[in-house]
């Protein structure tokens, strides 16, 4: 025991003599690990955010939407046309036949092409359903706030649930529950408004590309009765119609096993009315889910090789400060080795130094790791709103960074590792000279 604290002693007395060159030296190390936690804080925190904004379409959803199919054939200057095709209700019949192991099936209908309140549009998101959405959707209401009910399906109520962007648009500087808004011609009054959904519609809005805090739910019968299967748009010296009965069918799955197996059944159902599927889309959030959570891993691991380079540049640090060292304490080593110091002696002293080195480095680096990651949510959004950032971001961006115990635990355990193995070589130069050659350097 004795000889090891003296050991100790001895290394930690020789380093406590040069600091700055004892800093320089680990900083490699201590970059390394702040490097490591900082990445895998990011991408961790990256790949929370992804997952969960897919996760709020519903893990078991599989969404059936219709979609424009590409134009074809060219058009005169003024002109008047109408174009069919998406989802029909023929096809809700045939969804809620055949796939009866689904827990709900959900019906969308897009409705009006402008949504208004005074001086104040924007283009319609409106979308009549049935109350099953909310829970199909894992949608939340803002306190106070209610969703679409049997009783205003029943009576085709005037009624309308809108997002947090709408309710921000068109009640800037008051509360909307119980105001009124028109979509097209139609007046219609708020009863509920939905809480935001992630920045800008969070990932979910590339799936269905759309802003979903612009959404607007009526009662479908409502929709129906009002609006029709045709929706007008005008332009200068034109105006088009798109005749879509159903916009999106949402179906749920009983559990996540078996959603592959019904998004099978539901494709080959749908192509028996759309054969070449190019009016028709499927988007199965949990196959989405799955090939996010693999990305995100390949990711995450690519990230951390590159920064684990850095510890390997600190430990090639370490180990060229040492052998530099070496040459330095000759004379010291033959005077140890002349006085009874064995090689095994020279060695402990020696990978004491490199281990203390990179063990302080190592801890010095999960401190400024940890800080730098916690500190990146305020600095990033900070930065970002500068004016030298205008038109990059909108000033809205976020970052969510997450320290993981086992980025901390790897990185440590990592850089302490790299310290002794490249503490070794030095070392085992050190025990091997020759002590009266040691004794005669100058």
């Amino acid at each position: 025991m004795s000889f090891l604290l003296e050991t100790l002693r001895l290394g930690l007395a020789n380093l406590a003599l040069h600091k700055l060159r004892s800093v320089l030296t680990s900083l490699g190390i201590i970059l390394g690990v702040a490097a490591v936690i900082v990445v895998v804080a990011i991408g961790e925190g990256n790949k929370r955010a992804a997952l969960r904004d897919i996760e709020s379409l519903g893990a078991t959803n599989i969404i059936v939407r219709s979609s424009k199919p590409p134009a074809t054939g060219s058009a005169s200057s003024v002109q008047s046309f109408v174009v069919s095709y998406g989802l029909r209700y023929q096809d809700l019949r045939r969804l809620e036949r055949w796939i009866g192991d689904a827990d709900q099936v959900v019906p969308l209908k897009s409705v009006g092409s402008e949504l208004r309140r005074g001086a104040s549009r924007t283009v319609s998101q409106a979308f009549g359903t049935v109350p099953a959405l909310q829970q199909a959707a894992n949608l939340r209401l803002a306190p106070r706030s209610r969703y679409l009910t049997q009783e205003d399906i029943v009576s085709g109520a005037p009624v309308a649930v809108i997002g947090s962007a709408v309710a921000a648009q068109f009640f800037p500087l008051e509360d909307p529950l119980g105001k009124d808004f028109r979509i097209d011609e139609e007046i219609f009054r708020v009863v509920g408004v939905l809480e935001p959904i992630g920045f800008a519609g969070g990932a979910g809005s590339a799936l269905v590309n759309r802003d979903l805090n612009k959404d607007v739910h009526i009662p479908l019968t409502t929709a129906q009765r009002r609006f029709g299967d045709i929706v007008v748009r005008r332009e200068s010296g034109s105006f088009s119609g798109e005749q879509v009965e159903l916009y999106e069918v949402y179906l749920s799955a009983p559990d996540t096993e078996s959603v592959i197996p019904m998004a099978e059944r539901i494709e080959r159902l749908v192509e028996t009315g759309h054969p070449d599927m190019n009016d028709v889309q499927l988007i199965v959030p949990w196959e989405l889910l799955e090939n996010a959570k693999k990305a995100l891993l390949v990711w995450n691991i690519m990230l951390v090789a590159i920064a684990a380079i850095s510890l390997l540049v600190g430990g090639i640090g370490i180990m060229n400060i040492m052998l530099a060292s070496i040459t330095e304490r000759t004379r010291e080593i033959g005077i140890r080795r002349a006085l009874g110091a064995t090689r095994k002696h020279i060695v402990s002293q020696f990978l004491v130094e490199t281990g203390t080195l990179s063990t302080v480095g190592g801890l010095l680096g999960i401190g400024i790791g940890i800080g730098t990651a916690l500190g990146l949510r305020t600095i990033v959004p900070w930065l970002m709103s500068l004016p030298i950032f205008e038109g990059v971001s909108n000033g809205n961006f976020t970052l969510e960074p997450q320290v993981t115990l086992w980025s901390i635990a790897v990185s440590f355990l990592v850089a302490a590792g790299v310290g002794l193995v490249f503490g070794i070589y030095p070392a085992m130069v050190a025990s091997r000279k020759d002590p009266i050659e040691a004794l005669r350097h100058d």
